[in-house]
């Protein structure tokens, strides 16, 4: 049996018709840059993410790129990045000749661990990035109760938890000063292309950030601010206003999914419980931070990723693509393990948990339209390799 990580065509297979006609809808309109499909987009994420403003943009690096610029981030600055992300949280900082500077995770979640980041501010620190990694919030009241303390930005890396809550059905690029989110096809809510968001509730911000996504003129050819080319285009916005309506359903099967997973690797004997705490030799799996959900606190996670932590991880990988499961590692080098960042003088023992998710973790297929046959072949041949 063929288990793909990601099967786009299935998702497309289910909303075809949909998907077909709104293509069809802007070729015929021949209106492409900004136009009523963004205007209809932007005022959608508004009201389903919760904020006041919200602006379609290139990607999802270019949010981050964006949200930096707005904020005057300059040479020299400092911004706080958890070390165990995709390249573009950190890569975006450098990119404005700031320092990015690195912590390390939380043992549980993964995200950043607001419990060190105190210990890194300095007189130079201008913001904080904290990443909401694989579809579940990072820890933000101590985040933001820091930034209050020390006047800091707060930058939401929400590039794969769009429709994630955090407390009080507050959902995540709500919290901080500017909210960022990628469109990157294999995303929970992904376009035909590249595509990013970013959101405030700061109206003067907002104007900021409007304008620095076409140059910074306002009006047209005229520019008190240098922005850039950060445009979502009308047929991804198009694409995005058809899936919308279709997202929570879609994360409530990858909840499915993982519930799953869970109850297979207990079956097989291969794991005891839902947590990412610390190693236990007599269990060969340990499965990711499990569903959250009280009258205080939904914490739902979405499962971007549903990411397991094993010994001899590149060996369950070799196996389990050699048996044509998709399979990937989320992410197999930390900011400072990276070879761009060696100026940075960074100490490796700094950051054991994030080595340790780096040597150990491995993401399964989790996608909504997997069927239940194909996440008991999954689990049967990890049972499989670890039998052996």
């Amino acid at each position: 049996m063929k288990v793909s990580l990601l099967d786009l065509k299935a998702q497309y297979a289910t909303i075809k018709p949909e998907i077909d006609e709104a293509l069809l809808k802007v070729a015929e309109s021949q209106y492409f840059i900004l136009g009523p499909e963004v205007t209809k987009l932007e005022k959608n994420m508004c009201d389903y993410i919760g904020c006041k403003f919200a602006y379609g943009v290139s990607s999802g690096t270019d949010a981050l790129l964006l949200a930096l610029m707005a904020l005057d981030i300059k040479p020299g600055d400092e911004v706080i990045v958890p070390t165990y992300s995709f390249f573009a949280t950190a890569g975006v900082i450098a990119r404005l000749h700031a320092i990015p500077v690195f912590v390390d995770s939380d043992p549980v979640t993964f995200n950043i661990d607001p419990i060190q980041i105190e210990k890194k501010i300095t007189s130079k620190t201008k913001a904080i990035v904290p990443v909401h990694l694989y579809g579940q919030s990072a820890d933000m009241q101590p985040i933001m109760e820091l930034a209050k303390k020390h006047n800091l930005f707060v930058v939401e890396d929400g590039a794969q938890a769009i429709g994630v809550e955090y407390k009080n059905g507050r959902k995540v690029g709500t919290i901080g000063t500017i909210g960022c989110f990628s469109f990157f096809p294999s995303k929970n809510l992904g376009c035909f292309g590249d595509g990013g968001l970013v959101t405030t509730n700061d109206p003067e911000l907002a104007e900021r950030l409007k304008i620095m996504r076409v140059h910074g003129g306002k009006p047209k050819y005229y520019h008190k601010v240098i922005g850039g080319n950060f445009r979502i285009d009308e047929i991804q916005a198009a694409i995005l206003n058809v899936k919308l309506p279709h997202l929570n359903g879609w994360s409530e099967r990858r909840r499915e999914n993982a519930k799953l997973y869970t109850d297979l690797f207990v079956q097989n004997g291969l794991a005891e419980k839902e947590g990412m705490i610390q190693h236990d030799n007599n269990n060969a799996v340990l499965l990711p931070n499990p569903i959250y959900k009280s009258d205080k606190v939904k914490n739902y996670h979405i499962y971007n990723q549903y990411v397991i932590r094993v010994e001899k991880r590149d060996e369950l990988k070799k196996f389990l693509l050699e048996k044509e499961i998709g399979v990937e590692i989320y992410y197999p080098v930390p900011f400072h393990r990276q070879e761009c960042f060696s100026y940075l003088n960074e100490k490796d023992s700094d950051f054991p948990v994030a080595n340790n998710a780096a040597e150990h973790s491995l993401a399964l297929p989790i996608y909504p339209e997997l069927t239940e046959e194909q996440i008991a072949y999954v689990v049967s041949k990890i049972a499989e390799f670890f039998k052996k």
